[in-house]
């Protein structure tokens, strides 16, 4: 059988997306090694795939490192799991063509790094989301507060009055609260050459740690209609991740965009959205073709597994 050597940047906990790529793998005759870009050994994936312990996402020799990667190890396909490797990702697409990198250009990539920078480009993009402040003396409250370059909620605040307010707010993005909003998110797939192939919209039923940890797939029209008008902007690539609130009144507003692959993806893989079989197809450069007819209201579930390391590695 063929090879397919496929590069996680930060995918420590991506066991079942490990799986759902060596699966289909092997259903069109190619064998998928899974590598795991990581700061230590010990880690989930380790149970489907090899970990090569790197450097911080902030070291100033990681792309050389990475780049060395690739080549001991004969990379064909890299894809990001976390924040700070989309930016990694972007910069490595252009420096290594020969490999399948599927993320947005680096710019867009940047954009969407920084929560009031991605803020100001839903404003003059006319995409709906929640009002958000710049000055001090504009703010309205209820308001809250994200670090402009946090991910997994870590470090969000709720501010009642100005008194609430942190000495540094110029490091958060500062937001008009809406109180107990429905969280959907929308797992979304975008071929090399701009064309729309999935669109997966889900319930975000509960969250631990900031990941979901259940989930629900939801056909509802207008998060799809708008979630196409953000990807029509021509500016993305690969998977991408659209996380939207929708309030009491059914309004909707766009909460962030993460060029990648979402923690809960699984659920739309579940749901037969296709998102890995474009993966590997476009690697291959197959012919891919959209995917609509995936399954309503398929619920994921997570549970707690198990991996054991030994001491003597044996």
């Amino acid at each position: 059988m063929k090879t397919l050597n496929i590069l996680f940047l930060g995918g420590a906990k991506r066991v079942s997306v490990a799986r759902h790529l060596k699966e289909y793998g092997q259903s069109i005759g190619y064998v998928v090694n899974i590598f795991s870009y990581e700061l230590g050994d010990k880690l989930p994936i380790a149970s489907v795939g090899k970990i090569i312990v790197g450097l911080k996402w902030s070291d100033k020799n990681l792309i050389s490192d990475l780049q060395r990667v690739i080549k001991d190890k004969n990379i064909n396909v890299v894809l990001p799991f976390v924040d700070p490797a989309i930016l990694v990702a972007s910069r490595l697409k252009e420096l290594c063509p020969d490999v399948f990198i599927p993320v947005s250009g680096k710019d867009i990539c940047e954009i969407m790094f920084d929560k009031l920078l991605s803020a100001r480009w839903f404003k003059n993009n006319s995409i709906p989301q929640p009002d958000f402040f710049e000055k001090v003396e504009d703010i309205h409250y209820p308001v809250i507060l994200k670090p402009r370059t946090g991910s997994a909620s870590k470090g969000i605040l709720v501010c009642g009055s100005q008194e609430e307010l942190p000495v540094k707010v110029d490091s958060y993005l500062v937001q008009h609260y809406i109180k107990n909003p429905t969280e959907i998110s929308v797992d979304c797939y975008v071929g090399r050459n701009g064309e729309i192939l999935s669109v997966v919209p889900r319930i975000r039923l509960e969250t631990l740690g900031g990941e979901v940890v259940r989930s629900q797939t939801m056909r509802d029209e207008s998060v799809i209609e708008l979630s196409c008008k953000i990807l029509s902007s021509g500016c993305f690539r690969g998977p991408i991740t659209i996380q939207f609130l929708k309030d009491k009144d059914g309004n909707l507003y766009v909460m962030e965009i993460n060029p990648r692959l979402g923690g809960g993806v699984v659920t739309s893989i579940g749901a037969g959205s296709g998102i890995i079989s474009m993966l590997i197809k476009e690697a291959l450069q197959y012919e891919v073709r959209p995917k609509c007819d995936w399954k309503d209201r398929t619920m994921m579930v997570r549970y707690l597994e198990e991996v054991i390391f030994y001491a003597d590695n044996n």
